[in-house]
């Protein structure tokens, strides 16, 4: 389970000032760290940290916790120096928490404490913004990465955020122990795809396993007929397969998909990309032509599959999957000018758990711009909220990049492909401009639900640029 990290600040000359301050400030420090750990992560609590000795002694702890990220509490006023200790120990991101216990003091009945002091502690246990702005100052100085969560106990917008924070935070621990294939080759020429792994594995800590054509046929020769039929058999639970579909082709597929989820299985893989291209009639290319249904299938299980060993789209569909938004593999195809909207999709793997109705395995005659003909996918993206991301290697190194749409209803091309119409806040013509000045690769993965902003959150903790378009 993913580890975050969460200790509280305040002032240790306060304690014995204000009776039953600590204590209540203890109180919200674990109704944080208990509505935190309802996010499906594991806490990490060093406590209340009042002065230096202690602020030493978090640190020590919370870096042998091997936290991706540490939710600083603000329970009172503090002092600066005992936080930046901990923070320059960890060099994870720190979110700092300004939560008051509640949206509004009750002032009259404050006013009518009638003593000055009980009333100079219950506002100190109100006064959580008070040293914030000082925090942010010595962060600024030190060069530590932080945000701010400001709000109070039972605000909603705010425990949005910090939910967004340990999804965001699953996601990093996720794709630095993923470990993704490449199965064969780059697409010839497609430029725009290359990348280099090295920097794949240095910014998000992804294995990558380089595999062989050989081993995946060794597992597909070795396929038993029980084993085929009951492969068939998840075919017709998975998808709708037309009547046209010629039954050498589905046992062609299905001895194919048997590969696949073995290779996934002994190299215990997390997501692959793929491509190859041979000579014709080669056993290699009966294999490769008979991918997409086994490939699907993974992908709709959350390990995704990026044809044109698109590397770089491989990594965008595992994390849009880390964060239960599917991700589908996908590339422009036309723009509907009169209903303003992109199509996009693809004739390789598809997202089939993302699909609005059914999911159509159907035969095709020809694949565009590869050798040989099987079966494909034929699906669109569930109409609603919809994220687009794409893994972008700059001159400068990698970012993310990102758009926020709505797959909406309307006519698709028949083709037997994945596609889907989009609609953008800014318009096909601005939405087209906008995302290919980025200069992505023409593939990108495409995700159910507004998740930009958790997208935004995974980058500051990678430390790499998020470019939102819409």
């Amino acid at each position: 389970m993913t580890k975050v990290g969460l200790f509280g600040i305040g002032l240790d000359t306060y304690w014995a000032q204000f009776d039953g301050l600590l204590d209540n400030l203890k109180t919200y420090q674990e109704q944080i760290k208990s509505k935190i750990e309802g996010f499906g992560v594991e806490v990490a609590d060093a406590g209340m940290v009042d002065n230096p000795v202690k602020a030493r002694e978090a640190a020590d702890y919370l870096k042998s916790q091997d936290v991706e990220i540490v939710f600083l509490y603000v329970s009172t006023y503090a002092l600066s120096s005992t936080v930046l200790p901990i923070a320059q120990k960890l060099k994870v991101p720190v979110i700092i928490l300004n939560l008051q216990p509640v949206a509004e003091l009750d002032y009259e009945a404050f006013n009518k404490l009638g003593d000055r002091g009980k009333m100079t502690g219950v506002w100190l246990e109100h006064c959580q913004g008070c040293s914030v702005p000082e925090i942010a100052s010595v962060f600024n100085r030190s060069g530590i990465k932080y945000d701010f969560v400001t709000g109070y106990l039972q605000d909603q917008e705010a425990w949005r955020e910090i939910e967004a924070w340990t999804a965001a935070a699953r996601v990093a621990n996720a794709m630095r122990n993923n470990r993704l294939g490449v199965l064969g080759h780059y697409y010839g020429g497609m430029l725009d795809v290359y990348t280099d792994i090295t920097k794949q594995s240095a910014v998000f800590g992804t294995h990558i396993e380089l595999l062989e054509m050989c081993e995946l046929k060794k597992y597909r020769d070795e396929a038993t007929e029980d084993e085929v039929q009951t492969k068939i058999q998840e075919f017709a639970t998975a998808f709708d397969v037309a009547p046209e579909c010629e039954t050498s082709e589905i046992d062609r597929a299905a001895r194919t998909s048997l590969a696949l989820d073995k290779l996934v299985q002994n190299r215990n893989l997390g997501s692959m990309a793929y491509y190859y291209e041979g000579e014709s009639g080669n056993d290699y290319e009966n294999i490769v032509t008979s991918v997409i249904a086994g490939n699907t299938l993974l992908t709709g299980k959350n390990i995704p599959v990026a044809g044109e060993c698109e590397v770089k789209n491989a990594q965008a569909m595992k994390i849009m999957a880390e964060f239960g938004a599917g991700g589908s593999f996908s590339e422009f195809y036309l723009m509907d000018f009169n209903d303003d909207v992109v199509m996009l999709g693809h004739d390789g793997p598809a997202h089939f758990a993302i699909a609005q109705g059914p999911v159509k395995l159907v035969p095709l005659p020809i694949y565009h711009g590869k050798p040989g003909k099987g079966l494909s996918i034929q699906m669109t993206v569930k109409h609603g909220s919809v994220t687009l991301l794409s893994v972008v290697e700059g001159k400068d190194g990698l970012f993310l990049l990102v758009a926020e749409g709505e797959s909406v209803p309307g006519p698709v091309l028949e083709i037997g492909n994945t596609n889907s119409r989009y609609r953008f806040s800014v318009g096909a013509k601005r939405f087209m401009n906008e995302w290919s000045k980025q200069g992505p690769a023409h593939h990108c993965a495409i995700g159910v639900g507004h998740i930009a902003d958790k997208i935004g959150k995974l980058g500051q903790i990678l430390g790499i640029e998020v470019v939102k378009i819409c």
